[in-house]
């Protein structure tokens, strides 16, 4: 049996443990250890049963993870996420919108500190959902803000997406986080815009503005702008590691917490004991992605899927148009995480032989998977926002979050069309 008849076998029956809802590391990992089996032998492969799992978790540079997911839910049991949303209440209610604007640049700060998509999606409807009804919104919009919003925690860094993108590829993580800074910003930018100007008639009228009360509000978000001083910017600089900025940023949310009398003891046990499984989930997850590696690099996969691209002749942006379309139809299925893991190692070979800088698409393609978070049938923000919010149906969600999916194609096609966007800070870093 051919290699190329191996390897399809393979997507099958990986497809079919998906569609079973085995979890997707496992079901990587099943076929990872069953193709290489095939295609070498059972003992190789219980050998590499054996090593595989302990590199990857021992290997230093993903140790970011579960710093960075617990400096994040460390924000979020300390309060960080109500103050943003209050901040931004207070400075953007005087607009009409003002609540739905403050809902996106909560968002976007929380980001900052949290690196998950779904955790901003969870934390904002928890916040924003109740206000903005309370203020009179319809639920078409207020979901679709905050889902849309939600997308945020994948391209803001820090951002677990993108680590897990420079882990597979070999990518500079702190480069990489640099790279997604003004296409995060950008992002909210046009968020702001769309719930001006596409909601902006059938919003409530604005709130009341003092500057009082504006400057009063900066108070509560000081942690957030340290956290980010302490690791955007030390990474940016050069003075240290990714690594090492995230033992840093959790160690500090956790000393913030504190001193402001947010965080207890039993608090502090809780919040490890939920980034322990979290950072175990992912943890799952990459090892079978690893083990599935594997078994693609011994059937040559990636190598005849390259010189499959290259011999259509469509150049290098038909290529890439081609590569990213795929993400977005596969972005209907699967989660973001699973996309990166799955599609990353096969595509990324063309991607370097066309020319592409790797750091550019590595933000390119996490706002491609971006937007499965907020499509069907999948669309994980809307479910999450539909699991808290139940009286809400899910059509109603995914017709609010429309408007949304246009401006991320266009904001996707801009930073195609100018790569500067994204590589000119990372080329100005130490």
């Amino acid at each position: 049996m051919s290699n190329e008849l191996i390897a399809g076998g393979g997507f099958v029956v990986l497809f079919a443990l998906m569609a079973l809802r085995v979890p997707i590391g496992i079901a990587m990992g099943i076929v990872g250890i069953g193709g290489f089996a095939v295609v070498i032998d059972m003992k190789p492969a219980l050998n590499l049963l054996a090593q595989s799992p302990i590199s990857t978790i021992t290997d230093f540079n993903l140790t970011l993870i579960p710093f960075f997911v617990l400096m994040g839910v460390l924000a979020t049991n300390s309060g960080m996420s109500s103050e943003l949303f209050r901040a931004g209440r207070a400075w953007l209610g005087g607009f009409r919108g003002g609540l739905g604007l403050a809902s996106v640049g909560a968002c976007g700060g929380f980001a900052a500190i949290c690196g998950s998509s779904v955790a901003t999606a969870a934390t904002m409807t928890k916040i924003a959902y109740p206000e903005m009804k309370r203020a009179g919104y319809g639920d078409e919009a207020a979901t679709g803000i905050i889902a849309a919003g939600g997308t945020l925690g994948i391209l803001i860094p820090p951002s677990v997406v993108l680590a897990i993108y420079g882990f597979i590829t070999e990518t500079d993580i702190g480069t990489l986080f640099i790279a997604g800074i003004v296409p995060g910003l950008l992002a909210v930018l046009m968020y702001m815009l769309t719930v001006r100007f596409w909601y902006g008639r059938t919003l409530p009228a604005a709130e009341p503005f003092t500057i009082a009360e504006a400057m009063a509000s900066l108070r509560g978000v000081w942690a957030v702008g340290l956290l980010f001083i302490a690791v955007i910017l030390s990474i940016y600089f050069g003075i240290v590691t990714a690594t090492e900025a995230a033992a840093a940023g959790a160690l500090l949310t956790a000393i913030i917490g504190f001193l402001r009398r947010r965080l207890t003891w039993a608090t502090l046990l809780d919040s490890l004991v939920e980034a322990l499984r979290t950072s175990v989930a992912i943890y799952v997850v990459l090892i079978g992605a690893t083990l599935f590696g594997y078994f693609l690099a011994i059937t040559r996969v990636p190598q005849e899927f390259t010189q499959f691209l290259v011999d259509i002749g469509g150049g290098r942006y038909g290529t890439l148009f081609l590569i990213l379309l795929l993400f977005l139809v596969m972005g209907c299925f699967l989660d973001a995480m699973a996309m990166i893991i799955l599609m990353v190692p096969i595509v990324f070979p063309v991607i370097t032989q066309l020319g592409f800088d790797p750091v550019w698409f590595g933000v390119i393609v996490v706002m491609t998977v971006e937007l499965g978070l907020i499509t069907p049938p999948v669309g994980m923000n809307v479910y999450v926002i539909n699991s808290i919010a139940s009286r809400v149906s899910l059509p109603t969600i995914f017709k609010g979050v429309l408007p949304f999916v246009t401006v991320d194609v266009l904001r996707l096609l801009l930073l195609i069309a100018f790569p500067a966007l994204v590589l000119f800070l990372p080329g100005s870093m130490n």
